[in-house]
């Protein structure tokens, strides 16, 4: 007994020294990923300036005191300007913090090839943001989004923002799912794509979940800012499902697309559909596969080359799926496996002009961190080029990639079901990593 309340004696007297009169010890390294490192960073930055944007933790040490230093390096967002700070934090022995000081680093070093990071929609009037797309019409960029109180909910809206003088404008809701009679469904899966000489075409679904949900189509002449009605898709036509589609040399319109059903356990399978005259008629193939053995949704289409093209996707087996055909997506092939994780998350990819092919995706079988961006040659083979976030136990999802007609490449994502990101980058200057047995290399 003396010795315990000794013990608790020499407690309270270190809690009431200055902190420089802790105990001193030597600081070990910890991982950007520890979760004490994690509330620390987050307190820091809400304590320094609740309008920066805890990106990250570039290095993380701690200290045994009377409770714990944490010693860190942060990445943060300054509005769109990224930099670091080096910071220390007390993890008192109460459980509270203590921010004891903050050094700004400069402009954190970008990754080789990232250009410009940003939110196209940071904070407004709800609080739920989804499923970003994003496009180039010949009037500028284009992005949109489902929004709402959450995903499912009624008051779920399509959102278009405009890429304008350089900044992005405020989200206008152009789609809903009120329908005539007054009942309203929530609205999902938006995805912009603009033909060849035609105009700028906006699909998405409507309905109150994805086995009874149904397409519709909205066209714009002016990049985005007016919008026709809504035109309904024909009965088992859903449009892209997620993930843009391709305009094939003819003028065909590929669309990537695939089936949910409401059987226990649901068979999710890929198909194609194709519109010939942007929409009005259209056709489709069969499920490719029975959906249980590989349950696949949400394809992107690889182009490979004359009129071989390769589609890879999502699933619940842990891995992304592929599937190629040889003639322009009229017949396909065996569906398989790749060695790339995947989390049951969604997926997106694109072939650049030079040939290579760009994959963005969570590598990983749990969880939606970290979002990261492959680079393969034949889509076989893929490298590691960016890691774009890796905040453990957060969700960073449901890419969209194109290239624009200045070579770049454009991204956007989920950023924690709270903002939609903006990434920019120059395809030309990644550096790539070899990936062995589809693990990302250290």
């Amino acid at each position: 007994m003396k010795f315990v309340s000794l013990l608790y004696l020499a407690i309270f007297l270190l809690i009431q020294c200055d902190l420089h009169a802790q105990i001193p010890g030597g600081f070990s390294v910890l991982s950007p990923r520890d979760k004490e490192a994690l509330a620390a960073a987050e307190f820091a930055v809400k304590t320094k300036d609740p309008k920066l944007k805890m990106e990250g933790i570039a290095s993380a040490e701690s200290q045994v005191v009377a409770g714990m230093n944490f010693k860190l390096v942060l990445n943060v967002l300054d509005g769109s300007t990224p930099k670091q700070a080096a910071v220390v934090v007390w993890h008192k022995l109460d459980r509270t913090h203590e921010l004891t000081s903050w050094e700004w680093l400069g402009a954190a070093k970008p990754q080789p090839g990232v250009l410009k990071t940003e939110y196209i929609y940071d904070t407004g009037p709800y609080p739920s943001v989804h499923a970003t797309t994003i496009v180039e019409t010949p009037t500028g960029m284009v992005s949109a989004w489902f929004g709402g109180t959450a995903e499912k909910n009624p008051d779920v809206c399509i959102w278009v923002s405009r890429l304008v003088d350089g900044k992005w404008t405020e989200s206008v809701e152009t789609a809903n799912g009120v329908q005539p009679d007054g009942t309203r469904h929530p609205t999902w899966n938006p995805v912009l794509f603009q033909p060849r000489n035609a105009p700028l075409m906006l699909f998405y679904k409507v309905g109150p979940s994805p086995s009874t949900w149904w397409g519709e189509l909205k066209t714009s002449t002016d990049g985005g800012k007016t919008w026709s009605a809504a035109q309904k898709l024909p009965k088992g036509i859903f449009g892209p499902i997620k993930n843009k589609p391709v305009q094939l040399p003819n003028g065909d319109i590929l669309c990537p697309t695939s089936n949910e059903t409401d059987t226990k356990p649901s068979a999710w399978a890929i198909y194609f559909e194709r519109t010939s005259d942007l929409g009005k008629t259209w056709q489709r193939t069969e499920l490719l596969h029975d959906g249980l053995k590989v349950s696949a949704i949400q394809p992107s289409i690889l182009e490979l080359g004359g009129e071989k093209i390769q589609a890879i996707g999502r699933t619940r087996q842990g891995k992304v799926f592929q599937i190629s055909s040889n003639d322009l997506g009229k017949t396909w092939g065996e569906i398989s496996l790749t060695e790339l994780p995947n989390p049951n998350s969604g997926t997106d990819a694109v072939t650049l002009k030079d040939g290579r092919h760009l994959l963005i995706y969570n590598h990983t079988a749990k969880g939606r961190s970290p979002l990261n961006l492959a680079v393969s040659k034949d889509g076989q083979t893929w490298e590691a080029a960016l890691v774009l976030e890796d905040e453990p136990k957060k969700e960073f999802s449901y890419p969209a990639i194109i290239q624009t007609s200045d070579g770049l490449v454009h991204m956007t994502y989920t950023w924690k079901r709270q903002k939609a990101k903006h990434v920019v980058i120059d395809p030309a200057k990644l550096e790539l990593k070899p990936m062995v047995d589809g693990k990302w290399p250290q």
